[in-house]
């Protein structure tokens, strides 16, 4: 009852309800701040992370470069449906599909773009999460045999439409007497995909495995197996050499970890970064309840005293300021995580209303890859940011809360 009626004074009366304000408003901001934050940086890693898997393989298998029976130096499997299918014999492994890769310069419109040749049969693509069926796309892949799949930036920027037929121009074309001259061939665009990455959409053009083979030179060759296992965040070194001891004595591996680690290794270096400087921020907004209350105990000087001498106990007095202080914290930090909370669940709308007030172009998917700012609320991160918050205020609300009770009665009373 003290503690409510302190809080509640106005400075006229003693109070320091303009210091109580400002505290509550820093623990609200901050609190908001650092959950908005963890909540951003867990939806980006999971969106990165969901892009590879849904785009790419689990585990890529590759041969090294070995001497075929007729003396030829390659570094491609030859019986390669056989190596797929003893790949996917494999308990963990729920797909394993023979692919073509190369590079390619595609032409249309008079417009010219660089991209990555995927060559894939149909039942392989269409089980791509993210490429194939179910994925945002237009088109049919029954016609897939007919033409190619193609990305929606590679679409964008060369201006092209389903029915549209592009060029593909690769320098390993035919060979002849006087050196190999490139290979020029156009194909209809029959499938578009938006994967949710840049620089997938961007680069990636599926075409069917056979057409590949001919195209790239590569008759009767896969450059890789593409993998898809059942736990893509496990895949150990007992898994690998299964892998590599199933796909044939030339075979080695390459997870999609080994692609992307450095850059989820820097992610989890920002997010501790990120979460020491908010919690800088967390407590500096607490010191602002330190502030208060030393205000609040200098203000009680007399009020302490007589309380003091009617009985009440030091181990009383502090809890009166301490619950000054900590209810602060308390009502500053529920509001924060309120607050942070709507932030995550709707930062879609927010997003667009501060990208409509910018004039647009605010996220720019060519530099962070991916197409919208997202935000995953996580229970873990809020009960750190709430766990933190409610720590430093309670904490800091002991100091000035032991000093007003060890005030001396007769000191506080002295001039009154």
């Amino acid at each position: 009852m003290i503690a409510w009626r302190y809080l509640r004074a106005k400075r006229a009366e003693g109070g320091v309800s303009v210091m109580t304000w400002i505290s509550l408003i820093g623990i609200t901001l901050a609190v908001f701040a650092l959950i908005a934050t963890l909540s951003v940086r867990a939806g980006f890693r999971a969106e990165f992370v969901d892009t590879i898997l849904g785009a790419n393989a689990h585990v890529t298998i590759y041969a090294a470069r070995h001497e075929t029976a007729d003396g030829r130096s390659i570094s491609s499997f030859e019986d390669y449906d056989a190596a797929a299918r003893d790949v996917a014999a494999l308990e963990f492994v729920t797909r394993a599909a023979p692919m073509v890769r190369g590079q390619v310069m595609i032409t249309a419109n008079s417009r010219n773009a660089g991209a990555e040749v995927y060559g894939m049969r149909a039942e392989d693509l269409r089980s791509i999460p993210r490429v194939g069926e179910g994925a945002d796309a237009e088109g049919d892949l029954a016609r897939y045999g007919e033409g190619i799949a193609i990305g929606s930036g590679i679409a964008r920027e060369l201006g092209v439409g389903l029915g549209d037929r592009i060029r593909l121009i690769s320098p390993d074309g035919v060979k002849t007497a006087l050196g190999t001259s490139p290979r020029v061939s156009a194909y209809e665009v029959v499938y578009i995909f938006t994967a949710g990455r840049y620089d997938i959409d961007r680069t990636r053009i599926y075409m069917p495995l056979q057409e590949a083979q001919t195209y790239f030179n590569r008759e009767g060759l896969a450059d890789e197996l593409e993998v898809m296992v059942t736990d893509p965040d496990n895949i150990g070194t007992d898994a690998q050499i299964a892998l590599m001891q199933a796909a044939g004595p030339y075979a080695n591996v390459w997870t999609w970890k080994d692609s992307s680690g450095g850059f989820l290794r820097a992610l989890d270096i920002e997010d501790n970064v990120m979460f020491v400087i908010l919690s800088v921020l967390v407590l500096i907004a607490a010191m602002n309840i330190v502030s208060g209350l030393i205000m609040l105990v200098k203000n009680k000087g007399r009020d302490i005293g007589i309380l003091r001498t009617m009985g009440l106990t030091e181990g009383s007095i502090l809890r009166v300021f301490f619950i000054c202080g900590a209810f602060t914290g308390i009502i500053g930090t529920g509001l924060g995580v309120l607050l942070g909370c709507l932030f995550a669940i709707y930062i879609d709308p927010i997003f667009s209303l501060v990208n409509y007030i910018s004039g647009g172009g605010v996220w720019d998917p060519a530099i962070r890859g991916i197409y919208a700012l997202p935000a995953k609320l996580q229970w873990g991160d809020v009960m750190a940011a709430v766990g933190l918050s409610l720590g430093l205020s309670f904490v800091v609300t002991i100091f000035p809360a032991r000093r007003a009770a060890r005030m001396n009665p007769v000191e506080a009373l002295r001039y009154e």
